[in-house]
């Protein structure tokens, strides 16, 4: 059980901006062969989707602290994912599990206040998505 939660919160946090590789985890612990890799796949999309989602929620949030020394995400990568939001639209999130702009995009989706149930519908896919096949690969 302390694998699965070690899963789960690494893809918890590669969902968010800290920097972390749940791949990686996800791999190790289906070639282990200690766990079955259907509830590998859940756990390890479940914490990614999680993790999205708090970054939905923090970007409805995050614009009123920008001009903050303190602020965590850098003015220009904020634009770029806006301007890449705006122009795909929503199908943009299906590459919310592209290290480097997945993070941003589904934040920024909160900062347009895109609507949750499409959001996390589209999220989901594109995530559990990506572990499917890496597990189909193994």
């Amino acid at each position: 059980m302390p694998e699965l939660f070690g899963l789960f919160s690494a893809a918890f946090l590669s969902a968010s901006f800290f920097p972390f590789q749940s791949e990686l985890v996800f791999i190790t612990m289906l070639a282990s062969n200690h766990q079955n890799d259907w509830l590998l796949l859940l756990v390890a999309s479940a914490g990614n989707i999680l993790g999205a989602a708090l970054n939905w929620w923090l970007g409805r949030y995050i614009t009123r602290f920008e001009n903050k020394r303190w602020f965590p995400v850098k003015k220009a990568a904020l634009t770029k994912a806006e301007r890449w939001f705006t122009r795909y639209g929503k199908w943009s999130l299906l590459l919310s599990w592209v290290p480097i702009i997945g993070d941003p995009l589904t934040m920024i989706a909160g900062v347009l206040r895109m609507h949750f149930l499409p959001f996390i519908l589209i999220v989901t896919t594109a995530k559990t998505g990506r572990y499917f096949l890496i597990m189909l690969a193994l």
